[in-house]
């Protein structure tokens, strides 16, 4: 099968002749390997049918980055990018959008007969505990008659995963496999002691250098004292790391490490140990041309440090980045103009940017509370980018890996080469705004069937079927085997009704709280609840408490970005704290703190953010100061212009929900028509 003067790989014939059956896809393959044509294919003929079709993506960076290329692919005119911030011709047949976005469609509207085709990449983040509830509402909530295209390259538990959405659609979803990489992965470990070894190499040489002794030494490198040990001990670097890649010709690579901080100190080391660029004179040009473009957001992100780095073909790239700067980075990438890339995890999320190489500076990221093994899944997601088709035979993944952490990294090391991914598991936890416009909609039986549809229900009435079953096999046993049937049993009856009980649980909760009455007819805070999605309890709580009542745009804005973002650790503030923001402040943060609040994170398992210093920030740039002049407010070690336009982005997402609260009430409207007018400008503004 050709599709687009391409020869089709056999997954994506069998995937695409799955899709003209009528049925709904899941397509589990190795990063590179073409995933993405699949959708591209279903969006293709669902725009040739004159239907609708909605691409979904768990980042805004993918989300972007396939609008680019679906107007490309299908005209501006076809395409539209709504990302909560950002709406681009929402009313578009294709449409690229955030999955929440989409949750929210189709909670508010019911019928969408012209919706075709809804494709989820990276769909294993269904076990997101943050986000993943909404990628089974989606799942649960679109009709019978949409396909779906679901795209992962570590869904280990597929089977599984496609019964239940099977069960939920109501029509075939079938599973195609592709195990087999275009470019195969070659893994190898380096010390700056052993050098750039296979696995089985380094392990071989680093057993034997654990079993050296002391007199094993040399006599010339034996008594040296304390000096010699320090040197022989030095903790490999990536330094080392570059001199040996560059040497075999590994270059361009991606280089990952676990803090934004790191990103940029280590290409900063780099660019200054270079006797020369790794550009030539012609790609030199082309990256003077790019850093020349007439772009004033651009040229107000970089700085001579900046242009520096990225002449000589050296570039970081972290969440927290200006969102300008992120584009350029990977544009120059794309265009094979940066040699070294410095990088964290956002950068391995779905967007096309393999690498000749790639390199793990360590085995551990934070994951919100500590330090954390990279589960299976998070190390293939980042090695995958390894290995160009077309350009590569094979793509090499080098891990950082001192001799003296060898024995603690092996079982770690073992798990990641077996290729055992872990299975997806549901994350479904029903936010507040779900659960009342549930209730707007439908009869408590209903909002049960569609509870009992979810994956952690599959899950758990399985697991109960299966006690059952044991249960009963027990109980032709003894007397004692009977006592632990019973216990079997009770069990397998609480779990088949627990996605129920803890819906039940958060209904009571809306009531004890005033918002719904006994009936569960909406009062005020119900009503203030169906369009808050942002840190509902305690926004809605704020709204009940008059905060919003008579307060100017930039003091609300301010407030809002107080209560949606944090800043890293690292940052402290540059100004004193006046007497008049601490009087602004102290109502919100009673809020914050009241027993409504803190109880409605505890059943809902999920901290909201608050930061006073980010009041300041925000307050000042409603007020006009410009990205430098906010960033300039804070000392850290890393570049926050990414982070603050980010943060700058949500708190809009917010008072856009806001306005909508007070629909009734034209001067509250007229309020947030202000603030937003006054922050949608400039980098908040830009498409990245």
């Amino acid at each position: 099968m050709e599709y687009r003067g391409l020869t089709l790989d056999t997954f994506q014939s069998q995937a695409i002749d799955a899709l003209q059956r009528g049925s709904s896809v899941l397509v589990c393959a190795p990063t590179g390997t073409g995933k993405t044509l699949i959708a591209d294919w279903i969006i293709e003929q669902a725009l040739n049918n004159k239907k609708q079709a909605v691409y979904t993506a768990p980042i805004k960076a993918l989300s972007n980055q396939k609008f680019r290329d679906y107007c490309s692919l299908h005209g501006e005119h076809n395409v539209g990018l709504v990302t909560g911030d950002l709406v681009i011709r929402r009313d578009a047949p294709c449409r690229v959008m955030t999955t929440e976005i989409l949750r929210n469609i189709l909670l508010h509207e019911q019928e969408v007969p012209d919706l075709a085709a809804v494709v989820l990449d990276e769909i294993h983040f269904l076990d997101d505990r943050e986000r993943g509830t909404v990628w089974e509402e989606v799942l649960i909530y679109l009709p019978p008659h949409v396909q779906i295209v679901g795209l992962s390259a570590t869904l280990s538990n597929l089977e599984d995963f496609a019964e239940w959405l099977s069960h939920v659609r109501g029509h075939p979803v079938e599973v195609i496999i592709e195990e087999t990489r275009a470019v195969p992965l070659d893994f190898q470990y380096f010390s700056r002691d052993i050098g750039l070894q296979t696995p089985s190499n380094f392990e071989r040489q680093a057993k034997k250098r654990a079993g050296r002794g002391r007199h094993d030494l040399p006599a010339k490198r034996r008594g040296r004292g304390r000096h010699d040990s320090h040197r022989r001990s030095r903790r490999t670097t990536h330094m080392d790391v570059f001199r040996v890649l560059q040497r075999k010709q590994h270059l361009p690579y991606l280089y990952f490490v676990f803090s934004r901080k790191d990103t940029e100190l280590c290409a900063r080391s780099l660019v200054r140990s270079l006797d020369e660029r790794l550009l030539s004179p012609d790609e030199q040009a082309q990256v003077r041309a790019s850093l020349s473009a007439d772009d004033p957001s651009l040229q107000a992100a970089l700085n001579p440090e900046l242009e520096e780095l990225y002449m000589h073909g050296v570039a970081f790239h972290h969440a927290g980045l200006h969102v300008t700067l992120k584009r350029l980075v990977e544009e120059l990438y794309e265009q094979r103009l940066v040699r070294v890339l410095y990088c964290t995890s956002t950068f391995a999320l779905g967007i096309n940017v393999p690498a000749r190489t790639v390199v793990f500076d360590g085995l551990q990221k934070y994951d919100g509370t500590r330090m954390a093994p990279l589960t299976t899944r998070q190390f293939m997601q980042k090695a995958g980018r390894a290995g160009r088709r077309g350009l590569d035979t094979e793509g090499t993944v080098v891990i950082r890996l001192d001799v003296d952490d060898f024995k603690t990294a092996k079982p770690q090391l073992d798990r990641y080469q077996s290729g055992r991914y872990e299975p997806v598991r549901s994350s479904f936890n029903l936010g507040w705004n779900s659960i009342v416009n549930l209730l707007s909609q439908y009869e408590l039986e209903r909002i049960r069937q569609i509870i009992e549809r979810s994956f952690l229900s599959w899950h758990r009435s399985a697991r109960a079927q299966e006690q059952l079953e044991k249960a009963d096999s027990l109980s032709e046993q003894n007397r004692r085997s009977a006592k632990k049937a019973d216990t079997l049993r009770k069990r397998a009856k609480r779990g088949s009704v627990q996605s129920w009980r803890e819906f039940e649980t958060k209904l009571n909760f809306l009531i004890a709280i005033g918002y719904l009455d006994d009936q569960h007819a909406f009062k005020a805070g119900a009503n203030v609840l169906q369009h808050v999605q942002i840190n509902e309890i305690l926004v809605t709580e704020m709204v009940l408490c008059g905060i919003f009542e008579s307060i100017t745009p930039e003091v609300g804005f301010g407030l809002l970005c107080a209560i949606t973002n944090e800043l890293p650790r690292a940052a402290k503030r540059l100004w004193r704290v006046t007497k008049a923001d601490r009087r602004t402040m102290r109502p919100l943060q009673e809020i914050r703190y009241s027993q409504t609040v803190v109880d409605a994170e505890r059943l809902a398992n999920q901290a909201y953010p608050f930061d006073p210093d980010m009041y300041e920030l925000g307050r000042r740039w409603a007020e006009g100061w410009t990205l430098q002049e906010v960033h300039e407010l804070l000392a850290c070690p890393t570049d926050l212009s990414g982070s603050l336009i980010n943060a700058f982005r949500r708190a809009k997402e917010l008072a856009s929900q806001l306005r909508e609260v007070y629909h009734f009430d034209a001067g509250r409207v007229e309020m947030f028509n202000e603030m937003i007018r006054m922050v949608r400008r400039d980098e908040v503004e830009v498409v990245g």
